[in-house]
């Protein structure tokens, strides 16, 4: 590998709060490459835009889509005109068109990142108008790509059968190896007893993840209290929902957190919460990066039992998998870990040394040799 090329990654969302584009950026660099990053952010209503080899672009989102859609195509077009990059990096479906036709042109080497297996998303079962077009534009330029990463063994099987590919790694979305600092202190910051139970969640707050029935176990433990850490198109109506159960003194929306900070937040919980609805094809394969946080930061995991996070959690002994359509399996699950302490403990030992092998820089490894 050669120093001084040029790495270019579009992607939209805002990756100062994307721990894959962090990751990758900083990855990239370290092997010599000059990163540069076209970026939109969609949720922080003060967002200031950025520019320069990080630009961010404010996005606001408007009815009809395709007016979103379409301010959003513009800016990244303009500003792919000016790339002259060795490699490409497509970090989502949506910035997949564009960039494949500009790492053509330009001559540059074109990695596609299926973070998701889009055209099969939870939120797109009721628009199948929607997941056909997905699916065509995918099924086109995904054909274009160089190489195709995916998160999963499972999404990389998948998407080999639907598209008839050789060219897909597994690349897990796994934070970097790092260990808690300063432990966040939100306990007091949001009179939490020091007694209580702290469970969280963390993420994009969407239906799918098991957000309600979390609520209605957490009515039946009255001494527990849930941080939320991320934000999401279904905040107000969880908040309304806890305010319905008589639980939002003890439900706690914290709002994003700087990916650089986040760990010390994630170790401030007792007990963490993955609990992803098998409403999908793409959430049947899932492996979020959540689950990873969580055992970096030492955080005992209740997880859904879908194939790819179950084989994680038994295989490390990290926490317990369960049914996360059955409410009862939830909140036994939570009051059985609430009260047995000691095998928190043990869990809490084991993400601490699953961490030195689910981490960032051995997963780069296998991007790595794909370089240019």
């Amino acid at each position: 590998m050669q120093k001084g090329k040029i790495a270019w990654i579009a992607f939209l969302g805002n990756p100062l709060l994307d721990s894959r584009v962090l990751n990758l950026t900083a990855s990239l660099k370290e092997a010599g490459y000059s990163v540069r990053v076209t970026s939109f952010d969609l949720f922080n209503k003060d967002f200031i835009e950025v520019r320069g080899d990080v630009s961010i672009f404010k996005l606001e989102r408007k009815k009809p889509s395709i007016l979103f859609y379409f301010n959003f195509a513009r800016k990244l077009v303009k500003e792919l005109k000016r790339s002259n990059a060795d490699i490409y990096f497509a970090e989502d479906i949506y910035t997949l068109p564009f960039t494949a036709y500009y790492a053509r042109k330009k001559g540059g080497k074109l990695f596609y990142n299926s973070r998701e297996l889009y055209a099969f998303l939870g939120g797109h079962t009721k628009k199948r108008y929607l997941s056909f077009l997905l699916k065509s534009i995918e099924k086109i330029f995904i054909k274009k790509c160089d190489v195709v990463l995916t998160t999963g063994e499972m999404d990389t099987e998948f998407i080999k059968g639907t598209y008839s590919l050789s060219n897909v790694i597994t690349v897990r979305n796994i934070p970097a190896y790092s260990a808690p600092g300063n432990i966040a202190g939100v306990r007091n910051e949001l009179n939490i007893p020091h007694d209580a139970v702290l469970l969280l969640y963390q993420g994009v707050l969407l239906n799918g993840r098991g957000i309600p029935k979390i609520f209605r176990s957490l009515v039946k433990i009255p001494d527990a209290h849930l941080l939320i850490l991320g934000d999401g198109e279904q905040r107000e109506n969880f908040k309304l929902l806890a305010r319905q159960l008589g639980i939002e003194t003890r439900v706690h929306f914290y709002g994003m957190i700087n990916h650089n900070e986040l760990i010390n937040y994630t170790a401030a919980a007792d007990i963490a919460l993955a609990l992803i609805e098998n409403i999908s094809v793409s959430y049947y394969y899932a492996l979020p990066n959540k689950l990873f946080e969580y055992i970096m930061a030492g955080v005992p995991v209740i997880s859904c039992d879908l194939p790819q996070m179950k084989k994680i959690i038994e295989d490390y002994n990290t926490g317990v998998a369960i049914n996360a359509e059955s409410e009862d399996d939830i909140y036994n699950a939570m009051l059985k870990m609430i009260n047995g302490r000691e095998k928190l403990k043990s869990y809490r030992q084991n993400c601490l040394e699953a961490a030195k092998e689910l981490n960032w820089q051995k997963e780069f490894e296998k991007l790595k040799k794909h370089l240019p």
